[in-house]
């Protein structure tokens, strides 16, 4: 976002019933919110349902914003929230992954996203790491992960994970160094499984 003036207007806007407010206080904060959406569920698919229902809650809780914390804190608590219910929901159904079904023959369909990092050889390189750390988040609890997503993918300060979370600061900091060994030991098996 722009700057907390700019932020503040559109927030006042949006709450009157202005869409354009709305719509231009959302596109602000879409990369951000977008990327700890695929950081709790690494898929492209359940990442952009669970912004899209929180994006949703957003607008219809909006007028209830009381501003305590800042915009972003509260977009990440709601997008936090899908995610938990969502894992919730998906927990009490039983179902199968459509991926699972589908057999192509020697090819494979990849989802298409435009990228906006260095080149492709930088990439390469950094790739097959990536997807090593990001498998093992993955793997962890989800408090876990989202303790690595808030901190480490989203910049997120103590204070602001407390907020988020309703944890005290403390027992944010227990539960990040928790996840960090636990995702240290995740990555040491990958490495011996690859014989690094």
């Amino acid at each position: 976002m722009k700057d907390d003036h700019t932020q503040q207007r559109l927030i006042r806007q949006a709450r009157e019933g202005d869409t354009d407010a709305m719509d231009q206080l959302l596109q602000g904060h879409f990369r951000s919110a977008y990327n700890l959406a695929f950081r709790l569920t690494g898929n492209y698919d359940d990442a952009q349902d669970v912004l899209a229902e929180a994006f949703l809650r957003v607008y219809n809780a909006l007028p209830r914003f009381r501003g305590d914390a800042h915009f972003s804190t509260w977009l990440y608590r709601i997008v936090m929230n899908v995610f938990l219910d969502e894992r919730k929901k998906q927990r009490l159904r039983r179902h199968e992954s459509l991926e699972a079904m589908i057999q192509l023959a020697d090819s494979q369909v990849e989802l298409q996203i435009e990228d906006e990092s260095p080149g492709p050889m930088e990439t390469l390189e950094r790739g097959e790491e990536a997807e090593i750390v990001q498998r093992a988040v993955l793997t962890l609890p989800e408090s876990q992960r989202l303790m690595i997503a808030l901190y480490h993918f989203q910049n997120q300060t103590y204070e602001e994970i407390a907020a988020i979370t309703s944890l005290p600061i403390g027992t944010v900091k227990s539960r990040l160094n928790r996840a960090r060994l636990a995702l240290r030991g995740k990555l040491h098996e990958q490495r011996e499984l690859l014989g690094r």
